[in-house]
């Protein structure tokens, strides 16, 4: 098949739940494409739809996880409003992708630049390969990384990301780890086993559970801390109504395992609509 017919995203799926969204476009190193940011689009709201999905591992095919946007494809459309629309796009993925209510984890190897590191940078998690290396290097085209630093910010610590913004220079994924922009580095061999590990460690939990902390973070990591402490409440006091979190508490006093089944998580997360 030509690179052209190939799709941009390739959809796979396990009997846990579990979503894999591979980028597909190895030959331009998995560019965010108007194609491919619309095919992502679509991946992520076809997610939010399906309740029995419980974790999303956004991969990618070839050498590199992500260069960033294509910029072939935008300097051959000079245009304000153009750019507009396209940055619009684009952050209305990354949204949709934080949005969800299930966490999505990136598995990165390879290169992640630009808008791609903000695609790590937007994923609830990441695991990386020790080969990976991160930068936001469009200052060193004189395009700084405006929309890449939303993300990064809300990751690395200031001055982290500003010297990662201002020069333009890559980490590698140790750094990265030591940053906060992922969270576990493995050897290439083992980065499928680490990134399962971690899905393991989720999909074991309430899913009513899980989507209802992921909203939560997000409302309260934004807002100040007195409102935080209000959103945070509310989260919980919602939450402890929830019938797996009832089932979690008493099995806890009561010295057993939680007796949770999927058909009563997602029998819950319809009532707590």
């Amino acid at each position: 098949m030509s690179e052209e017919l190939k799709p941009h995203v390739l959809h796979a799926r396990d009997s846990r739940g579990v979503v894999t969204l591979t980028l597909n476009r190895a030959h331009s190193y998995n560019a965010l494409s108007e194609a491919m940011l619309h095919a992502l689009q679509a991946a992520f709201d076809a997610v939010a739809a399906d309740e029995s999905a419980r974790v999303v591992v956004l991969a990618a095919a070839g050498k590199a996880f992500c260069a960033g946007h294509d910029l072939h494809e935008m300097r051959s459309k000079p245009s304000i409003a153009y750019y507009e629309a396209l940055f619009k796009q684009c952050s209305r993925m990354m949204l949709t992708m934080q949005r969800l209510p299930v966490p999505v984890i990136a598995r990165v190897h390879g290169l992640a630049t630009a808008a791609g590191c903000q695609l790590v940078a937007s994923c609830d998690l990441a695991v990386a390969s020790t080969t990976a290396r991160f930068a936001v290097s469009g200052v060193n085209l004189g395009l700084f990384c405006s929309t890449p630093s939303v993300a990064l910010a809300r990751n690395v610590p200031r001055k982290q990301a500003m010297e990662m913004l201002l020069t333009g220079d890559f980490i590698d994924a140790k750094q990265a780890c030591e940053h906060g922009l992922v969270n576990r580095v493995a050897e290439p061999e083992r980065l499928d086993a680490e990134v399962d590990a971690l899905v393991q460690r989720i999909v074991g939990k309430p899913r009513v559970a899980v989507a209802l902390g992921k909203q939560q973070f997000y409302r309260q990591i934004e807002a100040g801390v007195e409102q935080a402490y209000a959103i945070a409440g509310q989260a919980m006091a919602c939450n402890m109504m929830d019938e797996a979190a009832l089932e979690g508490v008493q099995a806890f006093i009561d010295k057993r395992p939680p007796s949770w089944t999927r058909d009563a998580e997602q029998t819950s997360s319809t009532q707590n609509e």
